[in-house]
């Protein structure tokens, strides 16, 4: 299994220290900086895919973000910003990319990264949680529409994964050393509500897009995937101090 890559990152050292990566495992690869809050860059850079590689296969749609605050103390300009880089940069790139997976008649997968926040409520992420059950609709619909051009569309649902922009980086370098180390208050609240005990990894979602991109997984599509660590599956359930569970949020601390 392997693929030539198209890096779309906002950040341009980025996409060229992962198309080095790619190098280095004898692959192509197309560093393409892209900011998905403009939709004609991201159809440049559809365009640009099929340019140089003659055709598209897969496409991830992973760009995410969310401000932890109340809805009624975001700005207009805060939530509109939530909506285009969660949800509208994902309506554009399918837009763009489905056609040419249709027209090589060999079909494609598309893979869309949501959040386990589509799935269930919690405060101080409505608009968020909002553009990730959006993703989820969309996922399940478009699975119907484009299975007859044998396009395979499915949706991971992380919840809290470890990422250079979980831990304030946003700009520079990817340097793992400094964000693949969970905090103290991080590592309390895997200890409380993760069953497996620890924030997931960005390279545990890749795995799943790969899978989920693969002839392994050529009989699944509209699929919603959680990748939670049993965060799902323990809704309303947390750790006390003494390893029990319980439902009782105010009895943590002597369970």
């Amino acid at each position: 299994m392997g693929a030539d890559i198209v890096i779309a990152d906002i950040v341009p050292e980025r996409c060229e220290e992962v198309a080095a990566r790619v190098a280095e495992l004898d692959r192509n690869a197309l560093p393409f900086p892209t900011n998905v809050m403009d939709t004609d860059r991201i159809r440049q850079c559809i365009a640009a895919t099929e340019e140089k590689f003659g055709r598209l296969d897969i496409l991830v749609n992973n760009a995410g973000g969310v401000a932890y605050k109340r809805f009624l103390d975001q700005s207009e300009n805060s939530w509109r910003r939530h909506i285009d880089i969660n949800f509208v940069s994902m309506l554009a790139a399918t837009h763009a990319a489905a056609p040419i997976m249709a027209r090589g008649g060999r079909g494609g997968s598309i893979v869309n990264v949501a959040s386990i926040e589509g799935m269930r409520a919690g405060p101080n992420v409505a608009v968020y949680a909002a553009c990730k059950a959006a993703m989820i609709g969309f996922t399940r619909s478009m699975a119907l529409e484009l299975s007859g051009d044998k396009i395979r569309v499915n949706c991971i649902a992380p919840d809290h994964t470890i990422t250079p922009g979980g831990r304030g980086n946003r700009t520079g370098p990817v340097d793992e050393s400094q964000w693949r180390v969970p905090t103290p208050e991080q590592d309390d609240r895997m200890r409380r509500v993760i069953p497996l005990l620890r924030e997931g990894d960005a390279y545990e979602c890749g795995d799943l897009a790969a899978f989920l991109s693969s002839d392994m997984a050529s009989y699944i599509t509209g699929a919603i995937i959680p990748i939670d660590g049993g965060t799902s599956a323990a809704m309303g359930w947390v750790r006390g101090s003494k390893g029990q569970w319980t439902q009782m949020e105010g009895q943590r601390d002597d369970r």
